[in-house]
């Protein structure tokens, strides 16, 4: 009878998951297809940053992940960056598009990567739909954040995870910051109660709402205490259109 009851206490208490972004859990394998893994080399060390596909020759990050005398290469259709999956394309950036009223408060931290040929779209690989210049995000609402970015003070991951986030009012940032924070193109998320955030090297990666781009990660404190300071997409819609405009879909390689 002890033995089924301890069985039963097995089975139904909830385990203790290993390696996470912050409080979140590994991704189940592609369920966040656009996602890309930035592998950015600089004269001394690699670095990483996450970003997503717009379009099959553009990939939307934050600027700050940028520096001259940095190469970037874009992995796609990765779930695990350590391995050689067959469904990840290695693809290097032809030009890089930071937005060009970026400095180094984070302000307009947005950035577009023009690939060097197009993705191939696959069940692995796809778009992630941009939000409208109207679009609004509300206190409250919650959202999901993948990438693979440190799980912990100096805790690497090689796996995609993920990380459900509660969109804040902007008093818990202006609060919590000396840098400036403007709403107008910013978002505050992740709730100061819960043990949930982005990290290092999850920059640049996109806070999806309802299926639709609204954020990408910017910047937070140190030790991965919530809330942080997300790029708000929406105000930038003109900019990024504008931008890819300029250069018709390339043919593959």
């Amino acid at each position: 009878m002890k033995l089924l009851l301890l069985l039963l206490v097995f089975l139904l208490c909830p385990r203790a998951e290993a390696g996470k972004i912050i409080g979140g859990r590994e991704a189940v394998r592609h369920s966040h297809p656009y996602m890309a893994f930035l592998r950015i080399k600089t004269p001394t060390k690699t670095k990483r940053c996450g970003g997503f596909l717009v379009r099959e020759d553009f990939v939307l990050t934050a600027a700050h992940c940028w520096k001259r005398n940095r190469s970037i290469t874009v992995i796609l259709g990765a779930h695990d960056i350590k391995e050689k999956e067959r469904s990840q394309q290695i693809i290097p950036v032809k030009k890089v598009f930071p937005h060009p009223d970026y400095n180094s408060n984070y302000s307009n931290d947005i950035m577009l990567l023009q690939l060097k040929k197009k993705a191939k779209l696959t069940a692995e690989v796809s778009l992630l739909k941009l939000p409208s210049g109207n679009s609004q995000v509300t206190p409250g609402m919650v959202c999901t954040l993948a990438g693979w970015g440190y799980t912990g003070q100096n805790i690497s991951t090689t796996k995609l995870h993920e990380v459900q986030l509660e969109i804040q009012k902007d008093k818990e940032c202006l609060s919590r910051y000396t840098k400036p924070y403007n709403s107008t193109i910013q978002i505050c998320v992740g709730n100061p109660k819960e043990k949930k955030n982005s990290f290092q090297g999850d920059s640049g990666g996109p806070l999806v709402c309802k299926k639709v781009a609204q954020g990408i990660v910017s910047f937070g404190k140190k030790k991965g205490t919530p809330p942080s300071i997300y790029t708000r997409i929406s105000s930038f819609r003109r900019w990024i259109e504008k931008t890819m405009k300029s250069f018709k879909l390339q043919g593959q390689d």
